[in-house]
């Protein structure tokens, strides 16, 4: 396909036309100029050459030989000059036929004038009349010759004006040439666009440039055109545009507003499981998935348990409720965990996104919970369909996922508080006791030695049988004394309640010799560190128990975490009846093991068979589930 031209090329190719022609009639103005003087300076050559002639006539009717010679080489050397030209001055003979053959005639007749005149000399008379009529003739023919250049010079003069001629017809017309050029490639392009700028600003946007051309003002039609095409559809879709702007105010609005909704129930929840159950809600109708779950990870990063869901099948609540780190689509790795939307039939295996698969959904938007660097759980939007994360939409929900992550952190802080709150008043009642009860038992004890060695001088076996039992009740109320300091003093640092009930039931096979077992199921929630010092508490209190009554072999502490927290505490002892008369002096444990457990929401069960041993139950509630 031919290019077209540019208006550049247009008019460079104009005024490389006007150029070449204005150097051609140069060019031949100055030849025709060089052959008029070249042929002037062979005519003045040639009138030189008459004069040479006569004067070389008078001499040799003279007699004077010398200067007939030297006469004769001059003239040799006009005829010379006049054959090879001169291009220095310039000098040439005109190279047309007349003139040509003039030349050739002259110079044949002065060869033969030549050898006449330097033949052997006449008598005078006689060669005085033949060299005159001589000479006369050959000046005639130098006359011819002169006339001929004349002749060609005319011409040459003719052809000159007739050039010069032309050379002002030329200016004219490429005037003329150069102003029509310029007003049909820029004049006429220029003031159409003007035209179509004057209406556009008028408020006509439907105007239109035509131009005929493909150079560069038919580019800036054609950019004209797309600018007024565009301004117009601009103009008609006003007030879709104003539309979809403030749609985007109002989705602001709705940001802003689910911040401030956020922010506020933060400080009106008072439990993780309605801390969770909200925000799994909120985060659902803010992202308008389909449903949504927050699960919470412990501070190793291992596993992902399920807190709250808000529209997700049964079906996934109770499969996913304990996730191992990394075992399926939810629960991201702490070093890899990031918002991002998540194709489910795009990840290979049954093990990943197999139970979102079967409900129905087709993509997951997994939003991590952090807090200074530590994983604290995830939030997971479950959809339908496809599903496309806007910059604007994450942002919000990290905030809102920030926020979540602050509050359960907040939870946690508020349960520390309250578990050392409750540690410094078991210490300072612990301490009390220390310094009351403690020395007032040892002071008895001394006095009842005391008693006994006095009282041997009467009834020795009666006293001494009197004094033992007095000396064994003050031992049994040191050692009860002792339990109770202990007990009063515990206190759980650790996340999970494991380290502290091996470290209970070291001391107790430490005091007591009895060998204990301890297992852990499930997967759970940790408990609060003020909930965890109320179990040990019931524990602590039922080994004490077994210690005291039971008499028995082994102990087995069994602990069970999903779905609820169970605490089972059995021994091999004698067992004992009557649990359902009141409680009395006997079972004074038993009635602080259940006001302990109605402090923190749980029940008691005890079940024991004389001769079978005893099992002591604690079973706290499905709502008893605070983050650590």
């Amino acid at each position: 396909m031919r290019r077209p031209w540019s208006l550049s090329a247009k008019l460079g190719a104009i005024g490389s036309a006007l150029l070449l022609v204005a150097l051609l009639s140069i060019g031949l103005t100055l030849w025709v100029t060089w052959q008029l003087e070249g042929g002037a300076a062979a005519v003045n050559e040639a009138g030189r050459m008459r004069m040479q002639t006569w004067r070389l006539a008078q001499t040799l009717a003279g007699g004077d030989t010398q200067r007939v010679d030297t006469l004769v080489a001059q003239f040799d050397d006009s005829v010379r000059l006049l054959r090879s030209g001169d291009p220095a001055r310039p000098l040439f003979v005109p190279h047309d036929a007349q003139t040509q053959a003039a030349f050739k005639d002259v110079q044949q007749g002065w060869m033969d004038l030549r050898s006449t005149w330097t033949a052997q000399p006449a008598p005078a008379a006689t060669l005085a009349a033949l060299t005159a009529a001589q000479a006369d003739a050959f000046v005639q023919r130098v006359d011819a010759f002169v006339s001929a250049i004349e002749d060609q010079l005319a011409r040459l003069t003719a052809i000159l004006n007739l050039v010069q001629f032309a050379m002002v017809a030329l200016a004219i017309a490429s005037a003329v040439t150069l102003l029509y050029s310029a007003y049909l490639f820029v004049f006429n392009p220029l003031a159409r666009l003007q035209a179509g700028l004057v209406r556009v600003a008028q408020g006509d946007l439907s105007v239109r440039v035509e131009v005929g051309s493909s150079d560069e003002f038919g580019a800036l039609s054609t950019g004209f055109n797309q600018m007024a095409h565009k301004l117009q559809a601009l103009y008609q879709t006003l007030e879709a545009k104003v539309q979809e702007k403030t749609l985007r105010l109002d989705q602001q609005h709705t940001r802003l507003a689910a911040l401030y909704e956020a922010a506020a129930f933060v400080t009106r929840a008072t439990t993780l499981d309605e801390l969770a159950q909200g925000f799994a809600a909120q985060l659902r109708r803010v992202a308008r998935a389909d449903a949504s779950a927050v699960r919470w990870s412990d501070e190793s990063n291992q596993r992902y348990l399920l807190l709250a869901s808000d529209c997700l099948p049964q079906s996934i609540v109770e499969q996913e409720h304990c996730l191992s780190t990394g075992s399926c689509l939810c629960g991201q790795p702490q070093a890899q965990a990031h918002t991002q939307v998540i194709a489910i039939r795009s990840q290979a295996g049954p093990a990943f996104g197999g139970h979102c698969e079967k409900a129905g959904f087709e993509s997951i938007l997994s939003v991590p919970l952090r807090l200074h660097e530590r994983m604290v759980g995830e939030v997971n939007l479950f959809y339908r369909g496809a599903s496309a994360l806007a910059g604007e939409d994450r942002d919000l929900l990290e905030t809102l996922a920030s926020h979540l992550a602050g509050a359960i952190e907040g939870l946690r802080v508020g349960a520390l508080q309250r578990e050392a709150a409750v540690a410094e008043e078991r210490g300072l009642l612990a301490r009390e006791l220390h310094d009351s009860i403690a020395q007032s038992l040892v002071f008895l004890k001394i006095q009842a030695g005391l008693l006994r060695t006095a009282q041997q001088r009467h009834d020795a076996a009666g006293i001494e049988r009197s004094l033992d039992e007095l000396d064994e009740g003050v031992r049994g109320s040191l050692a009860d004394v002792r339990e109770l300091l202990m007990h009063f003093r515990t206190r759980t640092n650790a996340e999970d309640v494991a380290h502290a009930l091996r470290t209970t039931l070291q001391k107790f096979e430490h005091q007591t010799g009895l060998p204990t077992h301890l297992s852990i199921e499930g997967d759970g929630l940790p408990l609060a560190p003020d909930v965890q010092v109320q179990v040990l508490h019931v524990v602590q209190e039922a080994l004490s128990n077994v210690r005291k009554h039971a008499g028995a072999r082994q102990v087995w502490v069994q602990v069970q975490q999903a779905p609820q927290w169970r605490v089972e505490v059995r021994d091999d002892g004698c067992g004992f009846a009557g649990l359902g008369s009141p409680p009395d002096q006997t079972h004074v444990g038993l009635r602080i093991m259940r006001e302990r457990a109605q402090g923190i929401g749980a029940t008691v069960e005890v079940d024991s068979v004389p001769g079978s041993g005893t099992c002591v139950v604690l079973t706290l509630p499905a709502a008893q589930r605070m983050a650590a």
